[in-house]
Formats: C-alpha cells, sequence, structure tokens
C-alpha cells in the first residue's frame, strides 16, 4: 500500500516592507484636498479674497506707468500671483498648529505612516490650492485689466520655477512656523498678521519702487519680494524692468534666494518642529 505523500507547506508570504512615503504621500494628499474641499467656507474665503482684492486694486488704480505700456492694475496681477503662491506660508502654519493641538499629530506620530507622508501631503495639497488661485487671477487679470499672458516657452517655464521654488520654500517656512502658537486659538493671530506685513513691504499692494529704501532693505530677507519680481518678469516684459530697484529683474538672485528659502526652510522644519504641543510634554 503506497503512502501518502503530504503536499509540501506553501512558502510563507515575504514580509511586506514599510509603506512607501510618495505612495502614502500621494494617498494623505488626497485626504488633505478632500477635507479642504468639504470646508466650504474656508474654500470660499481662499479663493475669493485674492479676486475680491484684486478687483477692488485693480479697479481703483488704473494709471498708466509712464514709459512702460503698463498699468498699475497689472502691477497687482502680478503682485497678488506671488502672494497666491505664498498662501502656504499662512495655511500650513495654522492647520498644522491646529493638528497639533487637537491630538491629530500625536496620534499619526504612533501609526506605520512615514512621518515624512504627512508633509508630502499637506504640501501637494498646498500646491494644488495655489495652482488654482494664480489660474483665477490670470483669467481675471487677461479679462479685465489687460493682461497679456507672454507666448514664449522661456517665460513660462520662469513661471513654473518661481512657483514651484516659491510654493516648496513658502510651505517649508510655514511648517516651521506651525511651532511658535501655544494653541490653535492663537495660530492665526500669530502667522497671519506677518504674512500681512510680508504683502505690503513685498510689492504685492504697493508698487516695490514707491516703498523706502530700508522697507525693501528688510523685504529682500523673505521669498515674497522675490516671487513677486519673478513673476512680474513673465508677465509685464521689459517695460516692468524699469519698474524694478536694480532697473532689472535679476532672475539669477531670484534662483538663488528663493533656493535658499527652500534648504533654510528644510533645515529649520528639521530642528523645531515639534509632534506635540506644549502642553503635551
Amino acid at each position: 500500500m503506497s503512502e501518502t505523500v503530504a503536499p509540501a507547506p506553501a512558502p510563507a508570504p515575504a514580509s511586506a516592507g514599510p509603506p512607501s512615503v510618495i505612495r502614502v504621500g500621494l494617498s494623505r494628499a488626497a485626504f488633505e484636498t478632500r477635507m479642504f474641499f468639504r470646508e466650504k467656507d474656508a474654500v470660499i474665503f481662499t479663493f475669493s479674497f485674492p479676486i475680491v482684492l484684486l478687483v477692488i486694486f485693480g479697479s481703483i488704480f488704473k494709471a498708466e506707468l509712464e514709459g512702460t505700456g503698463l498699468n498699475v492694475s497689472q502691477l497687482y496681477v502680478a503682485g497678488l500671483i506671488g502672494s497666491a503662491a505664498m498662501t502656504g506660508f499662512q495655511n500650513l502654519g495654522i492647520g498644522i498648529a491646529g493638528d497639533r493641538d487637537d491630538g491629530t499629530l500625536k496620534r499619526l506620530a504612533g501609526t506605520p505612516m512615514p512621518p515624512a507622508a504627512y508633509f508630502v501631503g499637506k504640501a501637494l495639497n498646498t500646491l494644488l490650492v495655489s495652482a488654482v488661485q494664480v489660474a483665477i487671477l490670470l483669467a481675471i487679470g487677461v479679462a479685465m485689466f489687460e493682461l497679456e499672458l507672454p507666448s514664449a516657452l522661456s517665460d513660462w517655464l520662469t513661471f513654473t520655477w518661481v512657483f514651484v521654488l516659491g510654493v516648496l520654500g513658502s510651505s517649508l517656512l510655514g511648517i516651521a512656523v506651525s511651532s511658535l502658537p501655544r494653541s490653535a486659538k492663537s495660530a492665526s493671530a500669530v502667522i497671519a498678521m506677518p504674512f500681512v506685513v510680508l504683502q505690503f513691504i513685498s510689492g504685492v499692494f504697493i508698487p516695490i519702487s514707491q516703498l523706502p529704501e530700508w522697507v525693501t532693505r528688510v523685504a529682500s530677507f523673505f521669498p515674497l519680494k522675490w516671487m513677486c519680481q519673478g513673476f512680474r518678469s513673465v508677465f509685464l516684459g521689459d517695460g516692468g524692468a524699469t519698474l524694478e530697484l536694480a532697473k532689472s529683474y535679476e532672475l539669477d538672485r531670484v534662483a538663488l534666494i528663493l533656493g535658499a528659502w527652500v534648504v533654510g526652510g528644510l533645515v529649520l522644519c528639521l530642528t523645531t518642529f515639534r509632534w506635540k504641543g506644549r502642553r503635551d510634554g
């Protein structure tokens, strides 16, 4: 009588490695985007605020800029595009402070999710929101204020690297400053006020050539001034260069300083970020 041979045991499944930062980050970005668009009041304010500012300022200040072929309203379009690209500073700073205060960060830190994936998700969501804001502002600028979109590929390449470096640097800076507020309630006051001040001293609401020298010196230490300058180079062309302090857009300097803010923002994040609130010890 022949013996029955037992089947060989199936090989044990290979142990799953840690989840991919990019994959989890993309999933987190989709989650952040869904949560953002569910907050209808936040969506309306985020997208309507720069539109209202552009329509008001652009309609009031329409004077021609002598010798440039441009008008003041076109300056506002370029400046507010820079401001839209920096909204990550405010949105991330306040949002992460809220996540820290309500315990979300503490819970996420105890999950298998790679910590970097949380920031990837936040940054991608910020990139999307900023891109939509910029698209809306450009459409209004073209429709209402005679803004001419560039036809040269080199101008759009400049727009792309200024936008990406600006959003990335602003996002990293927002992550870093999120550790400053003691609670979610104080986050808006602590973070929103510096952002408003930066807008006024960086050429968003007031042409940079009309600001006192000491103000422009202060603004030159921060990314928003250089972001606005880079966007002016794209949308105002050679005529707008005469309005710059150096009579040139200094794009090499724009790239250098925005790149430095990306590196500096990353260093600040690594050295100052806290997963727990101050009350948690």
